[in-house]
């Protein structure tokens, strides 16, 4: 029987032992339901979330924490958060600020897509990364 069904709280604790540490997170606009983003977070990037109302992950490439929209002003704001039944995984809702996730400034990281054999965009593209850069 599931702790839900006795009236009582379910767990809520990501476990980061498992995936070496890392997490995979999926950030969905709360409102339009589009996926975002697909990235990575360890515990530092789940509590700095938990503190700030605003996603932070963890940079596999960079191997650094990151706070989402830091540097374009692109934040996305957490609405809500899912976790998986393994407790490996997350979904973050959020409200997407400035319209981009990705840093390639698409609204969406899934901007390309294959489709009746052709491949096209199937996503906006909101601003020029390097004029962010400058």
């Amino acid at each position: 029987m599931s702790d839900t069904g006795k009236g009582l709280t379910p767990d809520f604790t990501p476990d980061f032992r498992k995936g070496g540490g890392l997490l995979p997170v999926v950030a969905q606009d709360a409102a339009a339901g589009d996926v975002l983003m697909l990235a990575y977070m360890n515990e530092e990037a789940w509590q700095k979330t938990l503190e700030s109302g605003e996603v932070h992950y963890w940079s596999r490439s960079r191997q650094e924490l990151w706070h989402k929209g830091g540097t374009s002003g692109h934040v996305q704001k957490v609405k809500a958060v899912r976790l998986d039944c393994d407790g490996d995984a997350l979904l973050v809702l959020v409200e997407q600020v400035g319209g981009a996730a990705c840093h390639t400034g698409y609204r969406s990281c899934f901007f390309r897509e294959l489709k009746d054999g052709r491949v096209g965009l199937c996503s906006p593209r909101v601003f020029d990364p390097e004029e962010v850069r400058k």
